[in-house]
C-alpha cells in the first residue's frame, strides 16, 4: 500500500472495521445484549488495550496514520446521521399521561449522579484533569457524564423483553425522553463554558445557542411541516438528499456558533416532522447506512482512544476507575429507583426504571468523545469513563430481564420502525 494514497488502507480498514463489529454484535445479541454492548467491546479489543498491546504491528498495518483521518470523518458522517435519527425518534407526545412522574424520575436521575459526579470530579481534578482546563468546566462535565441515559437502547431492550408499549414501558420511554433533552441542553452548556476563552465569551456562545434553536423550532419546523405534507408525491432520492442535507447545514450552524455540529443533527431531526411516509422511508434509509456501515468506525475510533494499559500500570487508576463505576450505578439507578419509588410504583417497577436509566450506550461515547477532544478530560479518565459505559450498558438487559422473567418474545421491527432507527445507540 503505498503512503502517499491512503485509498488501499482505507479499502481494507473499513469493511474489516464493519465485519468485526457486525460480528461483535451477533455474539453479544446471543448473550441476550443489545447490540451496541458488542460495538463497543469489538471497538476496544481493536485499539490499544488488546490488539495494539497483542499485535501492534497489526494494529498499525490495520490502522496506520494515514488513513486515521478518513476513517474519522466517515465515522462522524456517520454519527451525524444517527444524532439526527435520534431526534427524529425523540417523541414527547409519550409524556401524555406520565408528566409529572416523568419529568421527577428524569430529574432525581439526573441532579443525584451529577452531584455525586460533582463531588467525585473536585476529588479527581488535582490528578486526572488535563493542565489547563479550568475546575467548573471539568466539574460540570463530569457530572453530566454522570447522568446520561440511552434513549435507543433502552427502547431495543424493551422490545426484546417484550416490555414496550406496556404502561412500564412507555413511562420508562416518556423517563428517558426527557433526560435526552435535559442532559443535552447542560452539556450544549458545558461545551460553551469549555470552548469559550471568557465568561463573556461562553454567554454570547450559550445565547447564540438558545437563538438557533428557537429559529429551528418555531421558524424551520412550520417550513418543514408543510413540506412534509408534499413530501409524499417527491421522489425518494430528493427526499433523502434534503434530510441529510438538512442535518449537514444544521450541524454546521452550531459548529460554527460553538456548541459541536452534533448538537444541530440532533436539533434538526427533532424538528423534522414524523408520519410522512416519504420522511419515514428515507429515514430509513439513511439508517440502513449510518448505522451498520459509518458508526463502526465511530465505535473503533473510540476504541483507539481507549487504552486500558494506562490503568493497568498503576493501582490507584483502579481505584477510581472504581469509583467513577460505583457513582455512575448508584447515582443514576438509585436517584431513579428513588423517585419512583416514591411516586407509588412498586419496587419491581422502580427497580426497573432505575436499570433502564442507568443505560449509557452510544449516547455516552459521544458525549466523551466530546469532552476528550475539548481537552476537557485526559485519556485516563477517558478510558475509565468508556469502562463504565461499556459495563453500565451490559448490566442494564440482564438487570430487567431478572426483575421481569417471563417476556414475550417480540420479532425484529421493520426498517422503517423509528424505534429501530436509534436501536444502536
Amino acid at each position: 500500500m503505498s503512503a502517499a494514497d491512503p485509498l488501499p488502507a482505507l479499502l481494507v480498514a473499513v469493511p474489516v472495521v464493519i465485519l468485526v463489529c457486525q460480528a461483535g454484535a451477533t455474539l453479544f445479541r446471543r448473550f441476550g445484549q443489545p447490540p451496541v454492548v458488542g460495538e463497543i467491546a469489538t471497538g476496544i479489543l481493536l485499539g490499544p488495550s488488546l490488539l495494539g498491546w497483542l499485535w501492534p504491528e497489526a494494529q498499525h498495518w490495520l490502522f496506520p496514520d494515514a488513513v486515521l483521518p478518513f476513517t474519522s470523518v466517515l465515522g462522524q458522517l456517520g454519527l451525524l446521521s444517527f444524532m439526527f435519527l435520534v431526534g427524529l425518534e425523540l417523541d414527547l407526545g409519550a409524556l401524555r399521561g406520565h408528566t409529572r412522574i416523568a419529568v421527577a424520575v428524569s430529574q432525581a436521575g439526573m441532579l443525584l449522579p451529577m452531584a455525586l459526579g460533582a463531588v467525585l470530579a473536585l476529588g479527581m481534578y488535582g490528578q486526572l484533569a488535563p493542565d489547563g482546563v479550568g475546575r467548573l468546566p471539568f466539574v460540570l462535565f463530569i457530572a453530566v457524564a454522570m447522568s446520561i441515559t440511552a434513549f435507543p437502547v433502552l427502547a431495543r431492550i424493551l422490545i426484546d423483553r417484550g416490555l414496550y408499549g406496556t404502561p412500564l414501558g412507555a413511562l420508562a420511554m416518556a423517563c428517558a425522553a426527557v433526560d435526552d433533552v435535559t442532559a443535552w441542553c447542560l452539556l450544549a452548556v458545558v461545551v460553551a463554558l469549555a470552548s469559550a476563552g471568557s465568561t463573556m465569551d461562553a454567554a454570547t456562545t450559550a445565547g447564540l445557542a438558545v437563538a438557533f434553536a428557537a429559529f429551528m423550532l418555531y421558524a424551520v419546523r412550520p417550513l418543514l411541516a408543510r413540506w412534509a405534507a408534499r413530501a409524499d408525491r417527491a421522489n425518494d432520492a430528493v427526499v433523502l438528499v434534503a434530510l441529510f442535507s438538512g442535518l449537514s447545514l444544521s450541524a454546521l450552524a452550531t459548529d460554527a456558533i460553538g456548541v459541536h455540529a452534533l448538537f444541530g443533527a440532533f436539533l434538526f431531526g427533532v424538528v423534522t416532522p414524523r408520519g410522512a411516509q416519504r420522511v419515514e422511508v428515507s429515514a430509513a434509509r439513511l439508517r440502513a447506512v449510518a448505522v451498520p456501515v459509518l458508526l463502526p468506525l465511530f465505535f473503533v475510533h473510540t476504541g483507539l482512544r481507549t487504552d486500558i494499559e494506562v490503568l493497568a500500570a498503576d493501582p490507584v487508576q483502579w481505584l477510581w476507575a472504581g469509583a467513577v463505576l460505583t457513582v455512575a450505578v448508584l447515582g443514576k439507578w438509585g436517584g431513579a429507583t428513588g423517585a419512583a419509588r416514591s411516586c407509588g410504583r412498586s419496587w419491581r417497577e422502580a427497580l426497573s426504571i432505575g436499570a433502564l436509566m442507568n443505560c449509557r450506550g452510544l449516547t455516552e461515547l459521544v458525549v466523551l468523545n466530546i469532552g476528550l477532544e475539548l481537552g476537557v478530560i485526559g485519556p485516563e479518565l477517558f478510558t475509565m469513563l468508556v469502562l463504565m459505559a461499556l459495563i453500565t450498558t451490559a448490566i442494564t438487559s440482564p438487570a430487567v430481564s431478572r426483575l421481569h422473567p417471563s417476556p414475550s418474545p417480540m420479532k425484529e421491527s421493520p426498517d422503517i420502525s423509528p424505534v429501530v432507527i436509534g436501536s444502536r445507540s
